[in-house]
């Protein structure tokens, strides 16, 4: 499938040539840290985001966040601050929401815009969620995550595997590299790419938040629209959650009321707690987010020493 494929895959290098053709980059006045990563779909770039935002603001220092605001109609429009009480994951996008609750978020299609006014609405610092190959924007530090599971699929770029760009001179650009898994997970993907090996990368784990509720032992029907819901379902394997039954949907799914329907009566039939993401809860009406459990995930480095130098305010910006 992959040589099939491989003639979209020349179009979409041409593609991402042309637009980065005679693109002059705009530099902020303040640092842009950029999370990114080389595949498409879920690294774990928005916990080391939410994760990088409270570290920050310990430091007593003011981050904002600028996003692509992937889905939401107003990105589209020009750069507008997300209002976590009035706009929609329709308007937004669900990530973007979810962070506008810990610092303030930028949505824009053009990131150089964005920027701009993340920088002119009083921002320290800014955290480009997304954007890696990006080319509007100079990028003060980047930080590359990968999955320690995923990696890099096959090796192949965009439609013919998962990759945005080809793996050395990605992960070359990269201040720093994280690999998010447990240690069995990492240890694997050292030794399946050893190019990865090469940048020794900081290691990562995501772990669920504690809530006070404990899904020790419930009986639980898990549903996730992620870039990667085997993920989610792992996570609540891990807290000791009996899973009667999971669903799949794909990365930013809207859910139709047809659909929360079905999952309603298949969780009272199983006698079943509705589980999902918060990234999902972002984007369910409130009618039926009542009946639903949401679990939590933060991203916990190894060591915070190498995001703290990432970090460090330098005495040339």
């Amino acid at each position: 499938q992959a040589r099939l494929l491989a003639p979209l895959t020349l179009l979409w290098r041409l593609g991402a040539w042309w637009r980065a053709r005679g693109v002059r980059p705009y530099r902020a006045p303040v640092p842009v840290i950029c999370i990114g990563n080389l595949t498409v779909g879920g690294a774990g770039k928005t916990p080391m985001v939410a994760a990088l935002i409270s570290r920050l603001l310990a430091q007593g220092r003011a981050p904002h966040v600028v996003s692509r605001g992937h889905g939401g109609r107003l990105a589209s429009i020009g750069p507008h601050r997300v209002d976590p009480l009035r706009d929609s994951h329709a308007e937004v996008g669900d990530e973007p929401l979810m962070l506008a609750a810990l610092a303030p978020v930028w949505v824009a299609r053009d990131r150089a815009a964005g920027v701009r006014a993340a920088a002119e609405a009083g921002a320290e610092i800014i955290l480009l969620d997304d954007g890696f190959q990006n080319p509007g924007v100079v990028k003060d530090r980047t930080i590359l995550m990968v999955d320690a599971v995923q990696g890099f699929g096959n090796g192949c770029l965009f439609p013919a595997g998962p990759l945005r760009e080809p793996v050395a001179p990605g992960l070359a650009r990269a201040d720093l590299v994280v690999l998010v898994g447990t240690v069995a997970e990492r240890g694997a993907a050292l030794e399946r790419w050893p190019e990865l090996a090469a940048h020794r990368p900081l290691a990562a784990r995501l772990k669920p938040r504690e809530t006070g509720l404990s899904l020790e032992g419930e009986t639980v029907l898990a549903f996730a629209g992620i870039a990667r819901p085997g993920k989610f379902f792992t996570t609540l394997n891990g807290m000791g959650a009996r899973i009667a039954a999971t669903f799949a949907f794909p990365d930013h799914c809207a859910y139709p009321p047809p659909v929360l329907r079905r999952l309603q009566r298949r969780a009272q039939a199983e006698g079943a707690m509705l589980v999902t993401t918060e990234k999902d809860a972002a984007r369910l009406p409130p009618f039926f987010l009542r009946e639903v459990v949401v679990v939590q995930v933060y991203l916990e480095p190894e060591d915070w020493g190498p995001l703290d130098r990432i970090l460090a305010p330098d005495p040339g910006w």
